[in-house]
């Protein structure tokens, strides 16, 4: 038949940096609330934002066209707590991103970082980018509280596990990424 239905577009060429513009910054905000707020339900009074968003890093992947940031389709926060130990937090991928299995071969040169093949390429590509960030600017212990769904990812992507606890009201598994793993990044805004 002529007007069989194809799979929905979906971008293959990514950045991975820090949000800078704003534009960029404004993508990091709403997928956060659209993720956070709207989707899973874990904030109820429609904002997530907090204390750590004073002085954190917010990282994106974004979708390219023609070498320039379109649309952002996925966010982590980074910050120092203590000298040289960094937590991760809310990390978000858009929907209809998070089963992509392929991207750009660019990617890679572009962003400094391996490119993840398989499901969840986005995080995997964001945790890697968030970590080594982390680690150029100087960290000797990464930690963060994951949704309990999401600790065998991580532990595949080398973190431990460190223990359990409740946060939002839902069980998050605490975990400690493995630095060797994760070296310091090429500092691409």
């Amino acid at each position: 038949m002529l007007f069989e239905t194809y799979p929905p577009f979906r971008q293959r060429d990514f950045v991975f940096k820090i949000a800078t513009t704003p534009s960029e910054l404004a993508g990091y905000w709403a997928l956060r609330k659209a993720v956070f707020c709207e989707e899973q339900h874990v904030f109820h009074d429609g904002d997530d934002r907090d204390a750590l968003d004073e002085h954190g890093i917010p990282i994106i992947c974004a979708t390219l066209v023609a070498g320039m940031v379109d649309e952002v389709i996925g966010t982590v926060r980074i910050d120092e707590r203590e000298p040289r130990l960094w937590y991760g937090s809310r990390l978000c991928v858009d929907r209809e991103y998070r089963r992509l299995t392929e991207m750009s071969t660019s990617v890679s040169v572009r962003s400094h970082q391996p490119v993840y093949r398989g499901f969840g390429a986005i995080g995997a590509g964001l945790i890697y980018k968030a970590v080594s960030t982390a680690n150029k600017i100087g960290c000797d212990k990464f930690l963060a509280d994951v949704q309990e769904q999401n600790a065998r990812f991580f532990q595949r992507l080398h973190w431990q596990r460190l223990g359990e606890r409740q946060l939002h009201g839902r069980l998050h598994v605490h975990m400690q990424a493995e630095m060797a793993h994760y070296p310091p990044a090429a500092m691409v805004a």
